[in-house]
């Protein structure tokens, strides 16, 4: 088994203006989350973020830490969540074993030194999608399930963007230092997410879509409201949002994606709201 580590830097959104479609994937796109008997991260510095996935085989798997981090063990100065979109899975913390089925999450909190991730059935494997982020407070470890979520319906089928908004690893259901974490998922017929969309200088965020079905895809847009771009994206891929950018994407079918944020505060409604005719004037005046 292996740790692998993917850098990535801060985007100032004046040089963002100037990016191709392959230096927006370069630098935005994460793919190849989930690479069996591994353990592949991508750490952006945009609020530190550290995105990935975990896919334990026949063997567990230890979450080592990496060079890039200058710590003694992977959580000395960081929070974990992940929410597994696998097959039935186990992951070991410090000695305690929580056991994490399909859409459960689980945090864990800074200090923690040993974190391990098993599958119950190798040819079933779990995968653990993984948000990190710094931390300068320890909370405790806590599994959260489907029944533990905060639930928001929201949109509507003649808008195209009916969904259920499973708020998980948020401050009200669990505590945390400034990781957030939650599933959105899209009802039969609905393609868009997050619209009206919004963006949120006081953190970042990151996207991962998954169930998108076979030879199907998501277009998400990104950038400041008069220069939005946009990036397609397959199934069990993900994109990084930095603060000055709008998150939305649109399907070609109906799919569930995660979000994870960090950065200054937890109030989940601190937004700075975008309406599709905003988006209209903008393209006027440019």
């Amino acid at each position: 088994m292996s740790v692998n580590l993917e850098l990535r830097y801060a985007v100032h959104p004046q040089d963002y203006v100037g990016y191709d479609n392959s230096k927006l994937r370069s630098n935005f796109h994460v793919g190849n989350l989930f690479e069996p008997g591994n353990i592949n991260l991508v750490y952006t510095l945009i609020d530190r973020l550290i995105v990935g996935g975990a896919t334990p085989g026949a063997e567990p798997l230890t979450l080592e830490t990496v060079d890039e981090l200058k710590s003694e063990y992977f959580l000395q100065r960081r929070e974990l969540g992940l929410i597994n979109v696998g097959g039935p899975g186990r992951v070991s913390v410090d000695g305690e074993t929580f056991s994490i089925a399909y859409k459960e999450a689980l945090y864990i909190g800074a200090g923690n030194r040993n974190v391990v991730f098993a599958s119950d059935e190798a040819q079933n494997p779990a995968k653990f999608y993984i948000n990190s982020a710094t931390a300068h407070s320890s909370y405790p470890t806590r599994k959260v399930g489907r029944e533990h979520a905060q639930v928001l319906q929201m949109g509507s089928a003649a808008t195209a963007n009916e969904r259920a908004i499973n708020k998980l690893l948020v401050n009200g259901v669990v505590q945390t230092c400034q990781l957030q974490m939650g599933m959105t998922e899209l009802k039969n017929g609905s393609v868009w997410n997050t619209m009206p969309a919004h963006t949120h200088n006081r953190r970042m965020e990151a996207y991962f879509y998954f169930e998108v079905p076979e030879d199907q895809a998501v277009c998400h847009f990104m950038g400041p409201r008069e220069e939005t771009r946009h990036i397609w994206l397959g199934n069990e891929q993900a994109v990084i949002s930095p603060t000055w950018s709008i998150h939305s994407g649109v399907g070609t079918a109906s799919y569930t994606f995660i979000w994870g944020m960090a950065g200054e505060n937890l109030d989940y409604d601190d937004m700075d709201r975008i309406t599709p005719a905003d988006f209209a004037r903008g393209a006027e005046q440019s």
